[in-house]
């Protein structure tokens, strides 16, 4: 019991990381809007790389991104507590049961990855070239968040057997 107790919990506390970043950025809307323009621009990665013609500075593009981010975050946080939410109903069941169970866990996981991996180090990272910022990058943080998801995911998909008795 202790493991699938600690599974849904892992569930919880990454639900509540998600939703916390996902408020955050609604309620502080101009600070990390800032930072999806200045990584998008490329205006502060190495003057006159090869890769400037990957910028974009069209404020909509701005937008749309950092709301895709946002709603990201919020999916994950909502996948994360529905999911914690059904494993807890069947905390009791039998392993196959349980393990059945975890699906939405997993999605919301898968979500979180695609932000913070594919998001920040694919597309902000590489192909935006954030990397190349003192000032913009996000790199650093984003690998926190992905190696936890990750982690958890792993712990979480692992097969779960029925409970003893007695």
């Amino acid at each position: 019991m202790t493991i699938r107790l600690v599974k849904i919990a892992l569930s919880l506390m990454l639900a509540a990381f998600a939703g916390i970043v996902a408020f955050d950025n609604l309620v502080d809307y101009g600070s990390n809007y800032l930072f999806v323009e200045h990584v998008l621009s490329m205006d502060t990665t190495f003057p006159h790389n090869a890769l400037l013609g990957r910028a974009t500075t069209n404020p909509a593009w701005w937008q749309l991104s950092y709301w895709a981010i946002i709603a990201g975050e919020a999916v994950t946080c909502l996948l994360l507590v529905a999911g914690a939410l059904v494993l807890w109903r069947n905390r009791y069941e039998r392993g196959a049961v349980f393990n059945r169970s975890k699906s939405c866990v997993i999605a919301g996981l898968a979500v979180g990855f695609l932000i913070w991996f594919f998001g920040f180090m694919v597309v902000g990272g590489e192909w935006f070239a954030m990397w190349q910022s003192k000032i913009w990058n996000g790199q650093e943080s984003a690998f926190r968040f992905y190696v936890a998801i990750a982690g958890v995911l792993i712990f979480v998909n692992q097969r779960d057997d029925d409970l003893v008795s007695g």
